[in-house]
């Protein structure tokens, strides 16, 4: 192909993209028009039917570390990458049956603060929206890390310059449309990611020759679980990451709080859960693609290169919309939790007076623009996109999982017990990685969960009686 017909295609694509960019921009400033107050900001009108939810959902996990971040992982070490995403996969379809039929006892909820107050009061919705708040940003610091990638590969635009515009887009409309435009653009991502990365491996396989020719280009340990680079405690370990990491995190209890009834939730996540098993596998084996095509190459770019190399003009343009859309729809759901938690579980519950609805909701505008640009900071620290999601994991999974999922099965251990096992268990985490240095390749949020479990559990039979939180 001659120069000036590569140059014709990449300015159809650029069109493509950019209509498409424009498109989401308007689809979700008018979706997100006359909001009044935080609960509509936060849980619109808790109408939605299981299918809205499986959409919105999957739309939400299936950020820049699910797709890109995965597609890095399996070129670098195999598809014991894919099965160790799996765990996600495993702790839907747990969401979904224990404890998402559940959510009915909190029907005011609009946080994940609001649904530990009832167990833990003001204590527990205070330290719940602060680790949120950190856990919310990070993850959106890995979105904003791949939009920067997807510029530079497919327009060779500056890294930083890529993140202002695809960062700036996604932050308008959360920030003005709240929950509401996050839906509805979600719904629009949705579709558009489901059918144009199944289509992206398609045309990576029959470019490369063929299943055969990736069978003999690729290492064969990368075919072998748990590989060369896993022992089977350390494998079980990274399916227990993703099985903890992301478990009732900010954005999936949001939707589960936006259904017009608990079992639509329940239903919906469950969709969302046997829908990532398939895309994962699929998603993961475009990275042995991008190894087939180049062992060299920078391994975050496993996935934008293929969609790069082997699709046509027009359809090209279209996949990088849908691997565009596979990084905004992720942001956008965690940069509104990141926001809601810190107004509604930060600033409210320690403000010296009480704050109207309109205050609450400008406030909530003004924190949505503050984390993203942040976020923006904090993506360019960190090389790795998947590294990124673990790092904020960490902040997350050892502190809040056993509270949040016992107040949820209505276990009750008390105030004492929740502080007890949040200690125990941050800094179980941070002493592991930080100061052992993560011994047998085993992350510190593992080792971390349990040790806030061991602790609670403890601490509830030694101090039986201890005063319950909300009667603070």
């Amino acid at each position: 192909m001659d120069a000036a017909s590569h140059g014709v295609q990449n300015v159809i694509d650029a069109i493509v993209v950019a209509v498409y960019l424009a498109f989401v921009l308007g689809v979700g400033l008018f979706a997100g028009r006359k909001l009044k107050t935080l609960e509509n900001y936060a849980v619109v009108n808790r109408s939605y039917g299981s299918l809205v939810i499986f959409a919105t959902m999957s739309a939400s996990f299936i950020g820049g570390g699910y797709s890109m971040g995965l597609a890095e992982k399996v070129f670098l070490f195999g598809i014991v990458s894919i099965v160790g995403l799996w765990g996600f996969s495993i702790k839907e379809l747990l969401v979904a049956t224990i404890l998402a039929p559940r959510f009915d006892q909190f029907p005011k909820a609009i946080s994940v603060g609001d649904i530990m107050a009832t167990a833990y009061g003001k204590t527990g919705r205070v330290v719940t929206g602060f680790f949120a708040v950190f856990l919310c940003a990070g993850i959106v610091g890995a979105q904003v890390g791949a939009i920067g990638y997807i510029f530079n590969e497919f327009f060779d635009i500056d890294r930083l310059w890529g993140i202002a515009i695809g960062c700036g887009i996604v932050i308008a409309y959360t920030t003005l449309g709240g929950m509401r435009a996050v839906v509805v653009t979600d719904l629009f991502q949705f579709g558009i990611l489901a059918i144009g990365i199944p289509l992206t491996l398609i045309f990576g396989i029959n470019y490369v020759g063929g299943v055969d020719a990736i069978v003999q280009a690729v290492p064969a340990d990368h075919f072998e679980i748990p590989g060369s680079n896993y022992t089977w405690l350390s494998f079980v370990a990274l399916i227990l990451v993703f099985l903890f990491g992301e478990t009732l995190v900010p954005p999936y209890v949001q939707r589960l709080l936006i259904g017009h009834n608990a079992a639509a939730a329940a239903r919906g996540t469950l969709y969302a859960g046997l829908f990532s098993i398939p895309f994962f596998a699929v998603t993961g084996l475009i990275g042995l693609v991008a190894l087939t095509m180049d062992p060299t190459m920078n391994s975050n770019l496993a996935l934008p290169h293929v969609v790069e190399v082997a699709l046509p003009p027009v359809l090209k343009g279209l996949v990088i919309a849908a691997v565009m859309s596979i990084v905004m729809s992720s942001a956008d759901s965690f940069l509104n939790s990141a926001a809601i938690a810190f107004v509604n579980d930060l600033v409210k519950p320690l403000s010296p007076k009480e704050l109207s609805e309109r205050a609450c909701l400008r406030l909530a505008e003004v924190a949505t623009f503050t984390i993203g640009f942040l976020s923006v900071v904090f993506a360019l620290t960190i090389d790795s996109i998947i590294d990124i999601l673990i790092y904020a994991y960490t902040y997350w999974a050892p502190v809040v999982i056993v509270p949040l999922v016992a107040t949820v099965l209505g276990y009750r251990a008390g105030l004492t017990a929740f502080v007890g096992g949040v200690l125990a268990g941050a800094a179980t985490a941070l002493f592991w990685n930080e100061v052992l240095d993560k011994p047998g390749q085993i992350e510190g949020l593992v080792v971390g969960v349990f040790a806030n479990l061991i602790v609670f559990v403890a601490m509830k039979q030694i101090f039986p009686a201890a005063r319950d939180a909300t009667a603070e």
